[in-house]
């Protein structure tokens, strides 16, 4: 069965790191694509960054951008999401989700997910 887990959410200080995990299990994840998504509370869940199959090209929301970097080790079946600088508005809980199989090449996007971690949340404040 199809599994995602994030992991390495919690409180950090305005301008601090975190580095969030995302372990798949139950598929392997050289032709799947995967994004970071989020959702603070009163506000719709919004993609923050994605990456794709084998070639690893990624995606950024632009309020991320330059802030967030997203890799992937797929001999570890894990996603990472390097945030630094946070602020206070990146908090929000953080999901990854799988989209695929998908065929090489193609960029990745920020709809039509189908698989889901439960989340984990980030909270910047001082």
């Amino acid at each position: 069965q199809l599994q995602l887990v994030e992991s390495g959410g919690g409180l950090v200080q305005p301008g601090g790191s975190l580095r969030l995990s995302c372990a798949a299990s139950g598929f392997t994840l050289d032709y799947y694509h995967i994004g970071w998504f989020r959702q603070a509370p009163g506000k719709e869940r919004e993609g923050v960054s994605c990456i794709t199959s084998s070639i690893g090209s990624a995606k950024y929301a632009d309020s991320v951008k330059g802030r967030f970097t997203i890799s992937r080790d797929n001999a570890k079946g894990t996603v990472y999401l390097q945030m630094n600088s946070l602020k206070p508005d990146d908090t929000a809980v953080y999901y990854c989700a799988a989209r695929g199989p998908v065929p090489l090449f193609r960029p990745c996007v920020f709809d039509d997910y189908d698989y889901w971690g439960q989340g984990t949340q980030v909270t910047v404040s001082s």
